[in-house]
């Protein structure tokens, strides 16, 4: 991310930055896992709540106490929180549905509930299975504050990641929350269920996850849904400001497309550079807080402009406010709409994301495998994201411990397990070409390319079908998936009222 305040830290975004639930429910019970790791989970009635409080969904839960450090079992303790929604059948299949969030540093009880409805018609013959990963949202969460809130600047946000690092280390081992460790929290987790196999849904970093646990446990895996891919050996870092130009030229492509887009606004590409230019200095700009309603002044430079574009981009719905607010900016000198899509989409990101555990992540899975000869850094620069992202990165993994990785972590995988790979083509982190890569080993394997979407397809009209189907099947290359092209991105707005009639 650009935004050297809160959101330079974040290299994946998950979907479910725009549908992030909060967790309200009672106290789970508690079991620990014994000598073999085998354990009983006992669950008490829990509910799982949106951030919005607008959707409240029941559901089950409890704690698995596990060793944060497996080599030394008699050590320190953390706990693991894992809800289920149960089934509707009576009858239903033995073997659940995973869902494993983005991030890194999302907890998967914090996106549930916003995509809730996408798994409606699986939930009703599985259970669903929602586990916070190590590191996130109820699971010994590694959360840090931030001293600048907005508008610090690059030697701030080391600052304030050295500030994280002192305050985590003291209460816990930061070399044991990378993905080589939490496939094996999955697995324990499995086993005190009680299920011979199970289903992994993976979005975003999430796919990582889910890649590495069927290459852990092939036997255990009965089926993957990879929705936003990072193949193996994937280091992300400077492909994500390349993407992210790319993503943004094809929305804005697609508006010079569009009739009643194109006669408002023209070429909004222009208007980009022209405010690439224009925030090298940056404006102050005050507005009301999109979540408060209570007057609100900032900064707004380059780093907010490319922040605003990058996360605006993620969602088709949100990517069709860009010609407007670009146009607002550039011929009314009306930054407010920018401004206000900044704070709402850093704002969101900000409380979703636990900072320690997304470190200890990249630090380790990505960071240190991006040479410096590998980067093009004119290249970079010509991008509205810059090199700044991959500067502030690769400054804070210079002192973040680095964590356990798996000696073939970043090898091809290789399975026959029925895959489905979901991408939108418009993804400005996870685009297509991703897929195609994790694709080269999966030998039963299928890819959707969604025209018009941007990351996590997930609530595209009639996923929840295809998914269904995809389960109940297990025949990727027989997959009806037909409904799917009748998907549009919605209309771009043409004035701050909505789309044109």
């Amino acid at each position: 991310m650009p935004d050297p305040g809160k959101t330079l830290h974040n290299l994946f975004t998950p979907l479910a930055l725009l549908v992030a639930g909060l967790l309200t429910a009672a106290p789970g019970a508690h079991a620990a896992a014994g000598p073999t790791g085998a354990a009983t989970l006992a669950f008490k009635p829990c509910r799982l709540e949106h951030r919005s409080r607008l959707i409240s969904i029941e559901s089950q839960c409890a704690t698995l106490r596990v060793p944060e450090n497996a080599a030394v079992p008699n050590g320190r303790q953390i706990e693991l929180f894992v809800a289920k929604v149960p089934a509707i059948s009576g009858r239903k299949s033995p073997d659940p549905v995973v869902l494993i969030a983005g991030g890194p540093g999302m907890g998967s009880s914090e996106m549930y509930p916003g995509v809730a409805q996408a798994f409606a018609r699986i939930r009703r013959d599985r259970d669903l299975i929602i586990i916070d990963q190590r590191g996130t949202g109820r699971s010994s969460p590694l959360n840090c504050e931030s001293s600048n809130e907005l508008d610090g600047d690059l030697a701030s946000f080391i600052a304030d990641s050295r500030r994280c690092l002192a305050a985590l280390g003291s209460r816990a081992d930061l070399t044991q929350y990378t993905t080589s460790v939490a496939v094996q929290d999955l697995e324990t987790v499995r086993r005190a269920l009680g299920v011979a196999q199970w289903n992994l849904y993976g979005v975003s970093y999430g796919t990582r996850v889910a890649q590495h646990y069927l290459r852990r446990f092939p036997a255990q895996t009965r089926s993957i849904i990879l929705d936003g891919v990072v193949p193996p050996g994937l280091a992300l870092g400077p492909e994500i400001a390349i993407d992210a130009e790319a993503a943004l030229e094809r929305v804005l492509a697609r508006c010079r497309r569009d009739e009643a887009c194109f006669t408002r606004f023209g070429d909004s590409r222009v208007r980009v550079e022209t405010l690439k230019a224009r925030l090298a200095t940056p404006a102050s700009v005050t507005l009301p807080d999109p979540k408060s309603g209570e007057p609100r002044t900032l900064s707004f430079g380059r780093s907010q402009l490319g922040a605003v574009l990058r996360l605006q981009s993620y969602s088709s719905a949100t990517a069709s406010l860009l010609p407007l607010a670009l146009h607002e900016a550039v011929e009314r000198n009306n930054l407010a709409p920018l401004a206000g899509m900044f704070l709402l989409s850093v704002g969101n990101l900000a409380d979703a994301m636990a900072a320690g555990m997304h470190n200890s992540v990249i630090c380790t899975e990505d960071i240190p495998f991006i040479g410096a000869k590998s980067l093009d850094r004119a290249r970079l620069e010509a991008t509205y994201l810059g090199a700044e992202q991959v500067d502030g990165l690769q400054a804070v993994c210079g002192f973040w411990p680095r964590g356990r990785l798996d000696s073939d972590f970043r090898e091809p995988l290789r399975s026959a397990v029925p895959v489905l790979l979901l991408s939108g083509a418009d993804d400005p982190v996870t685009p297509p070409g991703n897929a195609l890569r994790a694709m080269q080993g999966l030998s039963n394997a299928r890819h959707l390319v969604l025209p018009g979407q941007g990351h996590g397809q997930i609530g595209v009209t009639c996923m929840n079908r295809v998914l269904a189907a995809f389960m109940q099947d297990l025949a990727p290359a027989a997959l009806n998936a037909r409904c799917l092209d009748a998907a549009r991105p919605p209309p771009f707005f043409t004035t701050l009222a909505g789309p044109a009639p």
